[in-house]
């Protein structure tokens, strides 16, 4: 393992930045790992801690082919990590709606630009994303609808769900979207959470990207097949709402769970009387795909996505 340092800039209060990569093997540069990059991503930086650990016991073993080199960043945003902030600390950016950048532009966009700089060239990149909407979900792997996306690579990585989804606006500007524009095969990796550890989802996520890169050619490691993937498009969930109260959310399910349309899946209480204010039934049958994790709900607000069950 060597350590590099992808950008440095001085900052007003903080003194020296620096974002620093971790490099497995040399050669060709077969395949680049990114981490956090936001404040609040504390299980995919802590996957990159797993992964890291083990792509050096590998190189160790000798067990990276020969020729291929992995770059591993952990985090673009550690200063956020410790201050307890989401987003960039001076201005509240979001460094993942800054790509592809400007070396000229604010610190988020300089950062940005210096990292697809840096990362342009590899055949595959990986990122372990947050989700969207905060809660908890299936652990999956996203893709853009660019026109360049393969859904037959994505099931490499054998977790159980591959989503693609049609751009919008702001997603133009994610490393994802600018990663496969350049011609890199870009994935994103979600695992369950974010704002805790859950140490199972995290194993499996650091053991998919393992079954990926053995697939490719790049590492040498046995592994267990993993799922053959079923491939969605974002738009076939069906968003399960919270129509008629806000209130504390009581759910019967989590994500994976099976429902039987007319179930009742949650309830919502009355934050002052402890009553019972809505039930929130499950439409249709189907698998829980997303479940909100928050204490309390807002009327309207999305409670769960459901992946609709077809029937013969």
């Amino acid at each position: 393992m060597r350590k590099e340092i992808i950008y440095t800039m001085n900052t007003a209060y903080r003194g020296e930045y620096s974002i620093k990569g971790f490099s497995f093997g040399t050669g060709e540069k077969a395949a680049c790992i990114m981490g956090a990059m936001r404040g609040n991503e504390f299980q995919q930086l802590y996957i990159c801690s797993l992964l890291s650990k083990k792509l050096s016991e590998l190189e160790t073993r000798g067990a990276i082919v020969s020729g291929k080199q992995i770059l591993l960043i952990p985090s673009l945003n550690y200063s956020s990590f410790n201050v307890g902030k989401k987003y960039w600390i001076s201005d509240n950016s979001d460094v993942n709606r800054a790509f592809p950048g400007n070396p000229e532009g604010q610190a988020t966009s300089r950062i940005a630009a210096a990292v697809m700089d840096h990362v342009k060239d590899y055949a595959y990149g990986i990122q372990f994303a947050s989700f969207y909407m905060d809660g908890e979900f299936i652990p999956h792997v996203r893709m853009m609808e660019t026109g360049k996306q393969s859904t037959s690579l994505a099931n490499l990585f054998g977790l159980p769900y591959v989503l693609t989804a049609e751009p919008r606006a702001y997603d133009k500007a994610t490393l994802n979207y600018n990663w496969q524009i350049g011609g890199t095969e870009a994935f994103s990796v979600y695992s369950g959470v974010t704002e805790k550890i859950d140490s199972e989802s995290a194993a499996h996520a650091v053991s998919a990207v393992l079954r990926f890169l053995t697939r490719m050619g790049i590492i040498r490691y046995n592994c267990h097949a993993g799922y053959i993937s079923t491939v969605l498009d974002e738009e076939e969930l069906l968003s399960v709402k919270s129509d008629k109260s806000g209130g504390f959310l009581k759910r019967f399910v989590s994500p994976g769970d099976e429902v039987v349309r007319g179930n009742v899946i949650a309830n919502v209480i009355n934050p002052m009387t402890g009553e019972i204010a809505a039930d929130i039934y499950a439409p249709t049958d189907g698998i829980i795909f997303y479940a909100q994790n928050a204490p309390m709900i807002y009327q309207n607000s999305v409670v769960f996505k459901l992946i609709r069950r077809l029937h013969n």
